[in-house]
């Protein structure tokens, strides 16, 4: 079996076994070591396929029950592949620098995003029924990164921390004109009219998510306050006090970064702030998963912050703040694992066995990649003007303890916002 000279290379520690298609066992590891896993491959054309390509067939064989996991669960197989990668990773082959010369030119093929075509490439994944993301996401339905003040917050909080500790950053005053690029199903746009005072405008590119927002914030009466765009930021006119970015860079690409930061800083006022939070690469340029490209993210890219500092600089904006978010992506994957498997039965009702067998082997792989393979979020503001906000962060700590001191105490009557 070919792909046994591949494992015996990668597995070093844990205990795994696969059983071939003949029924032959094939140990790896060190028995009785955790983490544990028995996986089952039913079809032999997989010997070489996983040989050549594992990234990509693992999680297709996965899908389609050619891999069968016979003991243990996903995760101890996935947790078992994830840690021995990690360490092949860190002392990385000669093989693999020679790959790593190619990935520029791979990452301007894969990520080919042009206005139109990134219409195109969001459209299988944020297109799909709203009922899904209903069984997995906090209330809000926020789809992604939340915000753990502590790892035992629940799913609904942590989501709410982090749209105050995103506006904690932005310094948005009453009337303020705000931009939110890439704004889903509308949590953020809706927090930040009723927390600040401002005028919000979202922009998306799905039609479901823009439909979805739309509704919610007529049937809040937020109207005059809050509108949903279907419009790919580049085509966007006009001038915003503030834009704020959760998730959309993800869907960019490197060759397309130039012109949407180039139309960020044509878009905001001349003391205008900016924030954009997005996946990045903790441990430099790379691919994506081969399997999450074609199944999950078409076009998908988490960029490293050094393919974003360059282009912020050649654009004339200036990087005022920068977080790293390190494992607060594994735990909103862990929260939304949970509740997509405690409803599996209505996604499979909605879709089927296959397409949650692919969502959950999603989750689980993007819950690695932040727990042991060098994935983080990162949150960047930046400014046209050096002198748009004040010397120090004491106003982002400022800003936030007060209104989550306010978010303790009873609701204000319909119709006000609150500022500090």
């Amino acid at each position: 079996m070919l792909w046994s000279y591949l494992l015996r290379y990668l597995v070093k520690s844990g205990d795994l076994a696969v059983i071939d298609a003949n029924g032959k066992r094939h140990s790896f590891g060190h028995t009785g070591q955790k983490p544990k896993s028995v996986i089952r491959l039913t079809d032999k054309s997989l010997y070489h396929q996983l040989f050549f390509n594992p990234e990509f067939y693992i999680g297709e064989a996965y899908m389609n029950r050619t891999l069968v996991i016979e003991e243990g669960t996903l995760n101890d197989f996935m947790t078992l592949m994830a840690t021995n990668l990690a360490v092949l990773e860190a002392n990385p082959s000669a093989l693999k620098k020679i790959a790593d010369t190619f990935t520029p030119l791979l990452q301007r093929i894969q990520q080919y995003n042009p206005v139109g075509r990134a219409t195109e490439n969001v459209a299988p994944h944020y297109n799909i029924s709203d009922k899904l993301y209903e069984l997995f996401l906090d209330k809000e339905m926020i789809y992604s990164c939340a915000y753990y003040t502590d790892p035992a917050n629940d799913l609904d909080l942590a989501q709410q921390d982090k749209l105050r500790h995103l506006a904690s950053k932005l310094r948005v005053e009453p009337g303020m004109k705000v931009l939110d690029v890439g704004c889903g199903w509308g949590a953020l746009a809706i927090y930040l009219a009723k927390e600040t005072g401002a005028d919000v405008t979202g922009v998306t590119l799905s039609s479901e998510q823009q439909k979805w927002a739309a509704a919610r914030v007529e049937k809040e009466g937020l109207q005059d306050k809050v509108r949903f765009i279907l419009k790919d930021v580049r085509e966007m006119e006009g001038q915003f006090d503030r834009i704020v970015s959760v998730g959309m860079l993800e869907h960019v690409g490197v060759g397309f970064y130039k012109q949407v930061f180039t139309k960020v800083k044509d878009l905001l006022t001349p003391q205008g702030v900016s924030l954009f939070h997005f996946i990045g690469s903790l441990d430099g340029p790379c691919t994506t998963n081969p399997w999450l490209r074609k199944y999950i993210f078409p076009g998908g890219y988490s960029p490293a912050l050094s393919e974003i500092a360059p282009v912020l600089e050649k654009a004339g904006l200036f990087m005022t703040d920068i977080e790293v978010l390190r494992m607060h992506y594994a735990y909103t994957l862990r929260d939304w694992h949970k509740r997509f498997q405690s409803n599996r039965e209505k996604a499979a009702a909605l879709y089927d066995e296959r397409f949650c067998r692919m969502w959950e082997f999603y989750l689980q792989m993007a819950e690695m990649e932040f727990l042991y393979l060098g994935t983080g979020v990162y949150q960047v503001q930046f400014t046209k003007g050096l002198n748009a906000l004040p010397l120090t962060r004491d106003y982002m700590v400022d800003w936030e303890r007060a209104h989550a001191a306010q978010d303790a105490a009873p609701p204000l009557s319909a119709g006000r916002f609150r500022v500090s």
